[in-house]
């Protein structure tokens, strides 16, 4: 119905609707059977449903398969330096709280340089979406073992097995001071990945969302038999989590009920070794947003900023 005249519609429209088409630029350069495909296709129709202003909504990257990303986004975008992701997108959404802030990073990018970065931006808790894409190596430079591959992973730096146990970017991050929204899913299961990240971006706070991503190219064998298996994953329910259609939800095999509430809990799923856990870990819309200092408090006075920050106290300690 949409292009037709607004009063010949017997509910209130838009003067304007964005399809997923405008929000995509650029023919998508990743390998094919690459994770990245898939995620780009669903954060297209997340910035649909949303009807995200193009010119309101910023994709920041830093080095990487991963970082390609804003290149495809017909939105604006800063593809920075490795690592560097986090602070350019604090910087973005300090400056324009009016902004819909996406990071795009990767399991090297984020685990390993920009460590530091991703620690701070979590307990800032400034609201934007986190996008890690984990396909547990360095892709773009052919190979070498990033922090979350696992032990014996060959490679060109670890010709004969990598031999450290595996960095968790979920148990990692749910330690953080002031973590508000910790989710994972795969870029294998376009219902659960998309029903993520729309909660993800509804989300008042930073939302940290890791995707287990496939690489068909230096870790074809990873996660290849897990997605042909739907008894690899194990799906976090709960009402205030991830919901997914009825029958859609009927294909896992493996279902534990879960509070995204209850951050023990979450700490406990996250080391789940058997299947992967997919689904929202944690959630807590009342910590608070170091964004809440930003941009619209510039020319305020000394009383006024006191006032303005008696107010946030009062707010987050009754």
């Amino acid at each position: 119905m949409f292009g037709l005249k607004p009063d010949l519609c017997s509910i209130p429209m838009p003067e304007t609707y964005l399809g997923a088409d405008d929000y995509a630029k650029n023919a998508a350069r990743w390998c094919p059977g690459c994770g990245g495909h898939s995620i780009l296709s669903t954060v297209h129709k997340v910035c649909k449903d949303k009807q995200y202003a193009p010119e309101k909504t910023v994709f920041v990257s830093g080095i990487g398969c991963s970082s390609r990303f804003p290149h495809y986004m017909s939105t604006y975008g800063f593809h920075g330096l490795h690592g560097r992701a986090f602070p350019v997108a604090c910087g973005v959404k300090f400056r324009r709280p009016d902004l819909n802030v996406f990071v795009v990073t990767g399991d090297g990018d984020c685990c390993s340089i920009g460590a530091g970065h991703w620690v701070h931006a979590i307990r800032y808790n400034m609201k934007m979406v986190v996008l890690l894409f984990d396909n547990a190596i360095y892709g773009l430079t052919k190979k070498q073992t990033s922090p979350t591959s696992r032990v014996g992973t060959v490679s060109n730096t670890h010709p004969k097995g990598s031999v450290l146990p595996p960095l968790n970017p979920i148990q990692t991050t749910l330690s953080i001071s002031n973590v508000s929204f910790v989710a994972q899913t795969t870029d294998w299961h376009p219902a659960h990945l998309y029903a993520t990240i729309r909660k993800a971006a509804d989300h008042p706070g930073l939302s940290f969302v890791r995707i287990v991503q496939r690489c068909p190219v230096f870790m074809r064998d990873l996660y290849e038999s897990a997605a042909a298996d739907p008894g690899s994953l194990t799906l976090l329910k709960h009402d205030n989590g991830i919901v997914l259609d009825p029958a859609i939800e009927k294909t896992f095999k493996h279902v534990v009920s879960h509070d995204p509430s209850d951050i023990n809990k979450a700490r406990e799923h996250a080391e789940m070794k058997e299947t992967i856990p997919v689904g929202l870990f944690y959630q807590n819309a009342e910590n608070p947003n170091y964004d809440d200092y930003g941009a619209h408090n510039l020319g305020m006075t000394i009383a006024e900023k006191a006032a303005a920050i008696n107010d946030m106290l009062d707010k987050y300690t009754n």
